[in-house]
């Protein structure tokens, strides 16, 4: 196995791609909060998943929503809490 060296510059490097998706986060987490509800592209850009997926836990009751007319809007709170409930902490 080759051994590699990491540099001062590496250590750096690697900081500012830590703080820049840190950043992200809590960009995110800070929309969230100033918004009373979301539309489904920004929770698919939230969750990370596709609008099928999205319309897939719609159809199946694991994710809460209000449809008024044809727009689909999702409270941030009750996606917290849905997240919280679907918690899985396996121990070793």
């Amino acid at each position: 196995m080759a051994t590699e060296i990491i540099t001062t510059d590496d250590l750096r490097e690697f900081k500012i791609e830590l703080l820049d998706e840190i950043k992200k986060l809590l960009k995110i987490r800070a929309d969230m909060g100033h918004k009373r509800y979301l539309k489904s592209p920004e929770l698919m850009k939230i969750l990370k998943v596709s609008s099928g997926t999205l319309q897939t836990m719609r159809i199946n009751g694991s994710l809460p929503y209000t449809k008024i007319g044809g727009i689909i809007f999702y409270d941030p709170d009750e996606i917290t809490n849905v997240m919280k409930e679907n918690s899985i902490h396996n121990k070793f």
